[in-house]
């Protein structure tokens, strides 16, 4: 992953001075190459891997303010969503210190995801199916919250084996009219009752029966990182256990808002749907090859 960075021996050394110069309580100055920014260019939808030395203690970007979290190296980490609407273009992002002064700004180059549009045939039943208030609020909490541990590491494993039939931050039309939402998260085939594994380590957060999202698990991974599970036909976690990546927490099913069996799952970034193609590698359908035929055995005449 390319960063936007200064000279990378240079940074190393004044990383290793600042920690020593911490621990003696001297003040340091902040220098521009400890001001980390990964990737340098990003597309909408995707999320920043920020890194900054310890007097930083937020970052802000096109009106989002994320907090950074204190690593064992004496530096601050966070990570800053790109909305699926933020228009591409150059942004500016600011690394503030806890009274909000700007310590340092870094240009990023935002570059249009070219999201598709998809056409989803739905019943009326189904259509008129909506989030309950207490649903609404249990995920809105969830979302907000951020643990200080990081639990997650990356690449992320994919929940289950089946190919990508619904992309992130496709625009939805219900029926051929337009919901004026986009998808946010990714649908993965998977027969019903195939196991759901959690993508990374982590703390189950949710574990309910909702009426939107039917059978559903919430996984906050720490330092703003979530994943969420929806439509599971049965749920195998239970709340304010920790899982490891790989752990079953759940199988394929079509319970809520579901035209039939399969996984859709989200990735957030401090409360932010982000695309989950950024944390790991996920085939699309129509990308698979087919499988070859046997070949026919064919008789032997005698001559």
């Amino acid at each position: 992953m390319k960063s936007v960075e200064g000279n990378r021996p240079r940074a190393h050394v004044s990383a290793q001075f600042f920690r020593l110069a911490t621990l003696c309580g001297f003040a340091v100055p902040l220098l521009a190459q400890n001001f980390r920014v990964a990737p340098s260019g990003i597309r909408q939808g995707e999320t920043l891997h920020l890194s900054a030395p310890a007097q930083a203690a937020k970052a802000r970007m096109n009106g989002v303010t994320i907090p950074l979290f204190a690593q064992s190296d004496s530096t601050a980490f966070g990570l800053m969503p790109v909305g699926v609407e933020q228009e591409p273009g150059d942004c500016q992002l600011e690394f503030v210190d806890v009274h909000g002064a700007v310590l340092h700004s870094i240009t990023v180059p935002i570059h249009d995801a070219h999201f598709p549009r998809q056409n989803i045939v739905i019943s009326q039943e189904l259509s008129q199916l909506h989030a309950t208030t207490d649903e609404a609020d249990t995920v809105r909490v969830f979302l907000t919250a951020a643990s200080p541990e990081r639990y997650w590491q990356e690449p992320f494993r994919a929940p289950v084996p089946g190919c990508m039939n619904s992309p992130f931050g496709a625009s939805r039309l219900h029926n051929g009219k337009p919901t004026g939402d986009f998808h946010g998260g990714v649908d993965q085939r998977g027969a019903a009752g195939t196991p759901i594994h959690a993508a990374a380590a982590g703390t189950v957060r949710i574990a309910r029966l909702f009426q939107l999202r039917g059978a559903t698990v919430g996984i906050d991974h720490g330092q703003g990182l979530e994943t969420i599970y929806m439509h599971m036909s049965r749920i195998a976690a239970k709340e304010g256990a920790h899982v490891e990546a790989g752990d079953v927490i759940g199988y394929v099913g079509s319970s809520g808002r579901a035209t039939g069996p399969h996984l859709h799952w989200s990735v957030y970034a401090n409360g932010h749907s982000v695309s989950p193609l950024q944390w790991t590698k996920l085939t699309p359908c129509g990308s698979v090859p087919p499988r070859p035929r046997p070949k026919k055995k064919t008789k032997r005449t005698k001559s």
